[in-house]
């Protein structure tokens, strides 16, 4: 279904004050985009406020040079609960707003979704989602663009977009990348993104715990089906070790695809109350049908799962077996 651009107009126009956020663990899509859409607003003379439920990831910091974002305390609850409108943005999921969720959906606010993500909850008033689209960020061009005449599309809102499609994209090498996409990325550099300093400052600004666990994860690389299944993990004691968390891992999967031969490749990150699941594939092994095993999902090439109450050593033996079924069915 087409994005109605006209209905997200409307609800700009005839409300007043708007809250902005996106899910737990945000990436630069999830950054970038509640960043620009909020510069974009107070150039329209809105109330706006970002409130997420994480930190903002070091990396994405020089997105939010005036400190716009929040980091979600109860004490905020009035302010959500007496909004006009809520956004929420690059998710399409309650539960990845944890513990955001329950004061977001008890807000009698206009509640939006802005998002690129399949399967999504029933859980808002109105819809902007393009599933089609490589990034969120691609979707909040588009919705800005149709009120250019309203506002300055100025460097921040390019720089934030330009950084949500670069990351999404993987660099622009991901499916879904098309010629709009580039097109979009001209547009915004043609408003003052720079290529160069933006990828400086996401992709080679690693701490060197961050490092360190990088090089844990690479030594426990396991292969399985003939080499065409790379299977890594980052246990609690690697996060202690390199006085890390699970934030420093964003990224870490595209080690394991740039593998000869790698069909899918699986992170696991061992929190305090269960795992954390990252999948990624090639061509058309849809991962997003494995991820659903574990309550899970998201693109065809790159799903998520959380499993809780269970150990990193419990839930090894039974995912290699899952995957290894799924992986000789799809020969």
């Amino acid at each position: 279904m087409a994005i109605d651009i006209k209905l997200f107009q409307k609800i700009i126009l005839e409300n007043k004050s708007f809250i902005l956020t996106t899910h737990v663990n945000p990436d630069g899509d999830a950054i970038g985009s509640v960043i620009a859409m909020a510069n974009f607003l107070l150039q329209m003379g809105k109330n706006v406020s970002i409130i997420n439920c994480s930190e903002t990831p070091k990396n994405y910091i020089f997105l939010d040079k005036e400190k716009k974002i929040e980091k979600y305390e109860t004490s905020l609850d009035k302010k959500i609960l007496s909004c006009d409108v809520i956004m929420v943005l690059d998710t399409n999921s309650g539960s990845r707003l944890k513990s955001m969720e329950n004061i977001v959906k008890t807000s009698t606010a206009k509640k939006i979704i802005i998002d690129h993500h399949l399967d999504e909850e029933n859980f808002c008033d109105f819809y902007f989602t393009d599933t089609s689209l490589a990034s969120t960020g691609e979707i909040v061009y588009n919705l800005i663009s149709s009120m250019t005449e309203k506002f300055d599309f100025n460097e921040s809102i390019s720089t934030s977009l330009y950084t949500a499609i670069m990351t999404d994209t993987g660099s622009f090498r991901y499916p879904r990348t098309t010629d709009k996409t580039f097109f979009i990325a001209a547009d915004l550099i043609s408003k003052g993104a720079s290529p160069t300093s933006t990828y400086e400052n996401v992709y080679e600004n690693w701490s060197l715990g961050k490092i360190s666990l990088l090089g844990k994860m690479l030594s426990q690389i396991k292969f399985f089906c003939e080499n065409k299944i790379a299977i890594s993990f980052c246990s609690k004691q690697n996060f202690i070790e390199t006085n890390t968390n699970e934030i420093a891992t964003d990224g870490f999967t595209s080690y394991l695809m740039s593998i000869e031969n790698i069909k899918i490749g699986i992170l696991i990150n061992e929190l305090n109350d269960g795992v954390k699941i990252s999948f990624r594939s090639k061509g058309e092994i849809a991962v997003n049908e494995f991820a659903k095993k574990f309550a899970g999902g998201g693109h065809k090439n790159a799903s998520g799962a959380r499993v809780f109450d269970i150990r990193l050593d419990e839930f090894l033996p039974k995912l290699i077996s899952e995957i290894e079924n799924f992986y000789n069915n799809k020969l």
